[in-house]
């Protein structure tokens, strides 16, 4: 490999390392670890992730209107990029493996913008759908990635139900969300997924080679949880949704806004 790209890559690194030092003093000015939920503190989380994407040079294409406060946001999940591709696109939080709150520096990120973390294989579904309940009440967006794992993109896993008494017990809408990052051809890109024994800081070093990332969001018409006897049977129809929109979904040359990095 020749020189140039290196050096590319460094700069890159460099900015990223800023971008991430320069969230974390924000987030101690701002006081964004006790309290995540302050308007100034969701409107910096937005623009902090933007920001991101620019730097890593990712486009975002995004199809379908951005989810209403108070939505249960369900996606199949591919890399650590899933977050701040949807962060920047709206007031969300997430519900993370409780493993990227020990990540160096990210993990304290994810902390001051309100993330909701779970043990997995803990048990704790049931405590945590309550949980995610009472946000969604008080008008805040959880987005979850029910299959508990990230994939290639290609396929969906199957979901984990009991998440999905959040919705039921908190009686507001859950809107399905698909994510596909796409290759130059339209295939799903290979590169971008961060899935087995990957580490944080080796796939960001691969990515960091990259001039351009595409990926596309589709959001689709919301269920109303009203029309589903229990929280299986929402499940099904919040999987059902997603696996036709990652396998059937095309690039939309009209899609409804467009982040791309400069």
């Amino acid at each position: 490999m020749s020189i140039e790209p290196q050096l590319r890559r460094l700069g890159r690194l460099v900015r990223v390392v800023l971008h991430i030092l320069g969230g974390l003093w924000l987030a101690l000015r701002i006081d964004a670890v006790r309290r995540p939920h302050q308007p100034r503190v969701r409107v910096a989380a937005r623009q902090w992730a933007a920001q991101l994407l620019t730097i890593l040079r990712v486009e975002v294409c995004w199809q379908g209107p951005v989810p209403a406060s108070g939505t249960f946001l369900v996606s199949n999940h591919i890399s650590w990029l899933d977050i701040p591709v949807l962060a920047a696109h709206g007031d969300i939080h997430f519900l993370s493996k409780a493993e990227v709150r020990q990540w160096p520096l990210v993990g304290r990120l994810a902390l001051a913008a309100g993330t909701l973390f779970i043990r997995r294989g803990s048990g704790e579904s049931t405590q945590k759908a309550a949980e995610i309940a009472t946000h969604l009440r008080d008008g805040r967006s959880i987005c979850v990635f029910p299959e508990g794992t990230t994939t290639d993109g290609t396929h969906v896993r199957r979901f984990f139900r009991q998440l999905f008494e959040a919705p039921l017990q908190a009686d507001v809408m859950v809107r399905p969300l698909a994510i596909r990052y796409l290759a130059v051809d339209g295939s799903a890109d290979q590169q971008v997924p961060f899935i087995g024994d990957d580490v944080f800081q080796r796939h960001l070093w691969q990515l960091l080679l990259r001039d351009h990332i595409r990926v596309s969001v589709v959001c689709a018409e919301p269920l109303s949880p009203t029309q589903y006897s229990n929280a299986d049977s929402l499940s099904r129809a919040a999987h059902a949704s997603v696996v036709a929109m990652v396998h059937d979904g095309e690039p939309d040359t009209g899609l409804a806004q467009t982040s791309a990095a400069a």
